[in-house]
């Protein structure tokens, strides 16, 4: 069984975009300010939600997004700028149990107060 998740705790940040070209663009800017160690960009899914007082239902791409809980502020506020919705779906689960060394490497490459914001250079690029 996995170890209890150490501090600092490790949280899923859920979203929901409106398609895969986005949801790649908004997981990669998340990556280069380095407000989140990893993102997932999931298949897409059928949503169905009521909205403004009518109910709707859209094809979206949901985002998994690995942080610290004191690098989710900072996630936060960017994926709320890159988001193309009035209103994103920005959920955070904390995560209870999990591998620790990769538990350990989400701490290591989520954001800091010296690092907020500042792209990686040492970014590659490798698209399936």
């Amino acid at each position: 069984m996995s170890a209890p998740a150490a501090d600092p705790a490790v949280w899923l940040v859920i979203s929901t975009l409106p398609d895969e070209a986005t949801a790649r663009a908004v997981a990669r800017e998340l990556i280069e300010r380095r407000v989140a160690a990893c993102v997932n960009v999931m298949a897409p899914c059928w949503s169905a939600y009521r909205w403004q007082g009518a109910v709707d239902a859209a094809t979206e791409v949901p985002l998994v997004a690995k942080v610290t809980a004191a690098g989710y502020p900072a996630l936060e506020a960017a994926l709320r700028a890159l988001h193309p919705y009035e209103l994103p779906e920005i959920v955070a689960v904390p995560v209870a149990a999990g591998l620790p060394a990769y538990l350990a490497w989400v701490a290591a490459e989520s954001v800091s107060d010296s690092n907020v914001g500042e792209k990686d250079p040492n970014i590659r690029e490798n698209n399936p």
